[in-house]
C-alpha cells in the first residue's frame, strides 16, 4: 500500500467513526481561488501562486475550509463516500483529496492552519522558518524541495542550503542567490542536506513518499496539514489560517 493509500485508509476510519459519509447533506466542494483570493498582494511578486505556475483550490465541509496547491485545477462536488472512492492517479484527484482532507479534519478540530496566510504574512513566515530552523536543528545543511523564493532568501543568508524545483522556468536559474536544480537531483541533494524542508504540494504531485525516513523533514504550507496529521509528519506553517 503506497502513502497516500495509508492516508485515505486512516481517513476512512474517521469519516465512519464521525458517521458523516452517512449524511446526505454532507458535501464535499472544492474549486480554484484567485491568486489575491489564495494569497492576497504580498510585498514580492515571484510566489508561484502569483506567477501562474500553480493554483490553491479549497474545499468546505460544513464549518470547515481546507486548501491544497496543485497544477491540475478544476471544479468537484460530491459527498465524502465520493472523495474517498477517487483513485487518486493524477494532481487533480489528489488536490481534491487532500484539500478535502483538510476540511474535514479542521472540522473535527483534528488540524488548524489550512488557510493561506496572506499579504505580508509570508515574508513574516520565511523570517520566523530561520529560528525555527536554528532552535530545531541548529546549524544545518538544508535540502529544500519545491522553490519557494521568501523562504529561500531568508534561510540562504543563515544556512548552507541546496534547492531542487520541477518548474523549468526556475531550473538552472539562480534565484535569491541560489541556484535551482532538477527535481530529477533530488537524491543527490538529499544525502548532501542534513535536514530536509520539503513544500507540502508534494503530496499533491506524487514525490512526497520518497522523501521519508532519511532525514529529519519539514514539510511547509497548509497543503500538507491533513496529511501531516494523520501520519505524524512535522509541519510548519507559522502564519496560516
Amino acid at each position: 500500500m503506497n502513502f497516500l493509500d495509508q492516508i485515505k485508509t486512516r481517513f476512512a476510519s474517521l469519516v465512519e467513526q464521525n458517521c458523516l459519509a452517512e449524511e446526505e447533506v454532507q458535501v464535499v466542494s472544492a474549486r480554484p481561488l484567485s491568486p489575491e483570493e489564495a494569497i492576497g498582494s504580498p510585498d514580492r511578486r515571484d510566489f508561484p501562486l502569483l506567477k501562474g505556475k500553480e493554483v490553491m483550490i479549497q474545499a468546505t465541509f460544513r464549518d470547515g475550509l481546507g486548501q491544497a496547491y496543485t497544477d491540475q485545477p478544476g471544479n468537484y462536488r460530491g459527498p465524502l463516500s465520493e472523495v474517498l472512492a477517487l483513485p487518486l492517479r493524477n494532481n487533480f484527484q489528489r488536490a481534491v483529496f487532500i484539500a478535502s482532507l483538510n476540511a474535514v479534519l479542521r472540522h473535527l478540530k483534528l488540524v488548524e492552519k489550512t488557510i493561506h496566510c496572506r499579504d505580508q504574512e509570508p515574508g513574516l513566515c520565511a523570517g520566523r522558518l530561520v529560528e525555527y530552523v536554528r532552535e530545531r536543528f541548529g546549524n544545518p545543511r538544508i535540502a529544500f524541495i519545491g522553490l519557494q523564493p521568501a523562504m529561500v532568501e531568508s534561510l540562504a543568508a543563515h544556512f548552507a542550503i541546496r534547492v531542487t524545483d520541477l518548474d523549468p522556468d526556475n531550473i538552472g536559474r539562480r534565484r535569491c542567490g541560489v541556484l535551482i536544480e532538477d527535481a530529477q537531483r533530488n537524491e543527490e541533494v538529499l544525502s548532501w542536506g542534513e535536514i530536509v524542508l520539503a513544500t507540502g504540494s508534494t503530496a499533491v504531485n506524487g514525490t512526497l513518499q520518497p522523501l521519508l525516513g532519511r532525514k529529519p523533514v519539514v514539510f511547509y504550507g497548509v497543503t500538507v496539514a491533513g496529511v501531516a496529521r494523520l501520519a505524524g509528519l512535522e509541519q510548519y506553517c507559522y502564519c496560516g489560517r
